[in-house]
């Protein structure tokens, strides 16, 4: 095809016949026998889409069951040729002739209806079943008579159809067109000039076809004429059409009706033969006609979804080869013989627990080609589930959730879509999906039991398991991965985690140190069970745990007391009844249960037939008479045994007397030696220790008195003698030190001593060791040299306090540590005349000049 001709009978056109946010439609026109790859349209710029969006939406082009003849370039956004379209293998003769499709866009999901027409180009010529066909003619026929002629056939449609017919030479015959009443002519070949044998028996004529395209096209079929002698009548039919009907899927051999010709002609002039003159329509190949009867019979398979009508053209010709024609229309009515076929277009395999209602889960097609009642169709689901169908435009349908899922209830859903038309009887179809409900962390752990109590035996070794307990988690995989763990509390003051530990994944719980039933019985704690999830979900259990008591503590006898050497005794007169309480020996267990149940019993006894133990309550009580021949001094051995397992006991001892009087006791039970012995010692000791503690309390005071005396003559000494005292040597008096002040700067270190005489007392300033505290003036005077020297004044009632950081020693006396020097007792006693100190009054003070004063 050149491409003038190309650029003529392309036409373009695109058009939006609707469009919504979940359909839209658009139609094309293109030419056939476009090559492939060729471009049909640009469907991203025609339906308002983005490429990127038909990229991520997976882009797709969804026909049906029909053969894909167009391709979607998601780069470009445009359609393409795919393979070459043949308009008459594709549609015949039905026009328009249009490619029908959809193309499907996912997350979210979204379809747009697509209409390719496929334009007639002129690429078939007008054919002829046959390349030549023969008649035979009376020469005796008469001018006037039709002769019906095979039409031309050509596959085009519009104006590159069949349009004209030629036929040469015109000497005898010329063509003449009847129009048909469902379109369409027939071709006739009418004598013009009688014939005559004689002159010309045999005639060669061509009949062409020609088409309306440009350039045309043409068909020939050559026509042969035997001239025959005299047959001078041509069959006539009874009808020019016939009219029938016919239900598709009708059984082969089935009558559909019958025609009928006549012969005015005798003889073998007068046999007619009906044929079927159907050519390229397959119509001989689903209706027979018989030669004789001219009855028409099914030999094929009709059916309707094909062709709903049928057009049978028959002759009529008599062995003179005169003919007549007819047509028979062959009306099919439709049987509901086909079952809604459903297709996926689109679906998800996995959707979210947490789904909101109305999410699209699939989108489904549903085609019926039968017509009417039997071509509408109903989709519904087969059973009550948590979806719906909804309907979104004609035969699509979306399947989308109707409710909340939980994954927990149901896990995978088998969604059975069944789909009936309308006809009588209906038809169905089915189809299966398997839609899985992924997790979601929406469910906590939860524990077997509300509460959980376990007990534990006392002394248990460290580390032994004592019970597990267990949650479960109604989640998938990591969801429902569950781990334990202590929460924190306190246990009489101590972390819980110090007595048991829980195993994160298995639960059980370990006693982390031994437990002593004397001391705990019981404690709880709580347990939290935590899911893998994110966000994790936990929940949280309480666990009490009852320490069992073990048979760990032996009987202790409360009375009688045992005490070594003792000769305590049970005295009984003689004149004792039976029954006579002699005493009772009290033992307790500090176990618990049957472990704490103590049981008593005679051991040993000098006579076992006077006394007896109560098993129950420890009582001794005699069991017969006492008579004089009994001995005087009785020994009883009781053993206190518990209930444990292995049982525990103690043991004791009992004197008793059998006696009157106390002489009578002290005569059998005399002190023994070592007991005098032990009591002479002891006294000895005694008065050993008394003597030395006055030996050291008289020393002390007289000690104490010679001090004071010495230090009073001293003072006077020193009040008598003025400025001009001799050297005195240095003697420390007795001080007793009372501790550091710790109220004054960190760089000085103030040591206040006592004397014992509570109205003199001293103080000792001391400075770091690279400097010199007190040093020696120009006139021989004691001064303090540190740059923040401060005096101390001592009272009779030991109040000190800081007078300066400037100044002499105002004291009795000052003296360096390292040297023995004089000090100058002059300003002294200007200082107390001036004060009115009384002498022996033992107030002294150290002043410095400063502005600013501080008291300790």
């Amino acid at each position: 095809m050149s491409g003038r001709t190309m650029a003529r009978t392309v036409l373009l056109f695109v058009w939006v016949l609707s469009l919504s946010p979940a359909r839209g439609q658009v139609s094309y026109s293109i030419p056939e026998e476009m090559q492939k790859g060729a471009l049909v349209g640009n469907i991203a710029q025609d339906l308002g889409l983005d490429l990127k969006r038909l990229r991520a939406g997976k882009a797709r082009i969804y026909t049906g069951d029909s053969a894909e003849y167009i391709e979607l370039n998601k780069e470009r956004g445009v359609l393409l040729i795919r393979e070459r379209i043949d308009r008459e293998a594709l549609c015949r003769q039905t026009t328009p002739c249009a490619l029908h499709f959809q193309i499907i866009l996912e997350n979210p999901m979204e379809f747009y209806s697509v209409t390719v027409e496929v334009l007639d180009i002129n690429d078939n010529a007008p054919s002829f079943e046959k390349e030549e066909i023969y008649y035979k003619i009376s020469e005796s026929t008469i001018t006037g008579v039709k002769f019906t002629l095979e039409p031309a056939v050509d596959l085009d449609v519009g104006i590159n159809d069949l349009k004209s017919y030629s036929l040469v030479p015109t000497d005898h015959f010329v063509l003449k067109f009847k129009d048909q009443p469902r379109g369409g002519q027939n071709v006739e070949m009418v004598l013009q000039k009688p014939l005559d044998r004689e002159r010309e028996e045999h005639m060669s004529l061509v009949l062409t076809a020609v088409d309306g395209g440009d350039p045309q096209l043409s068909g020939t079929i050559k026509i042969h004429i035997t001239v025959l002698d005299a047959n001078d009548n041509a069959p006539v039919f009874t009808q020019s059409v016939y009219k029938a009907n016919v239900r598709e899927n009708a059984p082969k051999g089935s009558v559909i009706t019958a025609v009928s010709a006549s012969d005015s002609d005798e003889g073998s002039n007068s046999v007619i033969e009906y044929s079927i003159t159907n050519t390229q329509d397959g119509v001989r190949q689903i209706f027979n006609i018989n030669e004789d009867s001219g009855q028409v019979t099914v030999i094929g398979n009709i059916d309707y979804e094909t062709a709903h009508h049928y057009e049978i053209r028959v002759q009529a010709s008599d062995s003179g080869g005169l003919t007549d024609s007819c047509k028979i229309i062959v009306d099919v009515f439709d049987v509901n013989d086909n079952s809604p076929s459903i297709s996926i277009m689109s679906k998800i395999n996995t959707i979210a627990e947490d789904s909101k209602p109305e999410t699209v889960v699939t989108m489904i097609n549903v085609q019926d080609p039968d017509s009417g009642e039997n071509g509408k169709v109903q989709c519904f689901l087969d059973e009550s589930i948590p979806f719906t169908l909804k309907s979104t435009t004609n035969n699509f349908f979306s399947l989308v959730t109707a409710s909340d899922l939980d994954r927990e209830r149901e896990s995978v859903y088998n969604i059975s879509v069944v789909c009936a038309d309308e006809g009588s009887p209906s038809l169905s179809s089915s189809v299966t999906l398997s839609l899985q409900i992924s997790d979601v962390n929406d469910n906590a752990p939860v524990f077997e039991r509300s509460s959980y109590e376990a007990s534990i035996p006392e002394n248990n070794a460290p580390g032994l398991s004592i019970f597990t307990v267990q949650a479960r988690d109604a989640d998938w995989k990591q969801n429902a991965r569950v781990s334990y763990m202590l929460e924190d509390s306190s246990v009489n003051g101590v972390s819980v985690s110090s007595y048991v530990s829980v195993s994160a994944d298995s639960g059980a719980v370990h006693a982390v140190r031994s437990f002593d039933y004397e001391q705990i019985k019981d404690f709880r704690f709580r347990v939290r069970a935590q899911d893998g999830g994110s966000p994790p979900l936990s929940s949280n259990v309480s666990v009490k745990i009852v320490v069992q008591d073990q048979n760990d503590n032996a009987p202790q006898v409360l009375y009688p007391v045992q005490t070594a050497g003792s000769v305590l005794a049970e005295m009984v007169p003689r004149s004792a009844d039976v029954g006579y309480l002699v005493t009772k020996v009290v033992a307790v267990d500090v176990d618990s249960g049957q472990n704490a149940w103590l049981s008593y019993k005679l051991q040993k006894a000098t006579d076992r037939a006077l006394f007896e133990v109560g098993a129950q309550n420890g009582e001794i009580r005699t069991v017969r008479q006492v008579s004089d021949k009994d001995a005087v001094k009785q020994k009883l051995t009781v053993v206190v045994e518990d209930n444990g397992q292995p049982s525990r006991s103690a043991t004791v001892n009992i004197n008793v007397a059998v006696a009157d009087t106390f002489p009578e006791v002290l005569s059998e039970f005399p002190d023994p030696a070592h007991d005098k012995d032990y009591n002479d010692d002891l006294t000895f000791y005694l008065v050993l220790a008394l003597a030395v503690v006055s030996f050291l309390f008289i020393v002390s005071i007289i000690a104490i008195l010679s001090v004071k005396c010495y230090r009073w003559r001293r003072e006077r000494m020193f009040y008598k003698s003025g400025a001009n005292l001799p050297v005195i040597p240095y003697y420390p008096p007795l001080y007793a030190d009372v501790g550091g002040t710790g109220t004054l700067q960190h760089v000085y270190n103030y040591e206040v001593c006592r004397t014992t005489d509570s109205r003199k007392s001293d103080l000792k300033y001391a400075r770091p060791s690279t400097d010199s505290i007190i040093s020696l003036d120009s006139t021989g005077t004691h001064t303090l040299t540190h740059a923040q020297r401060e005096k101390l004044s001592v009272d009779s009632d030991h109040q000190f306090r800081l007078l300066g950081s400037e100044g002499r020693c105002w004291s009795r006396f000052c003296r360096n540590k390292q040297q023995n020097h004089p000090l100058d007792f002059s300003a002294l006693e200007r200082e107390r005349d001036t004060s009115g100190e009384q002498r022996g009054e033992g107030r002294h003070q150290l002043r410095e000049k400063t502005p600013s004063s501080s008291s300790l």
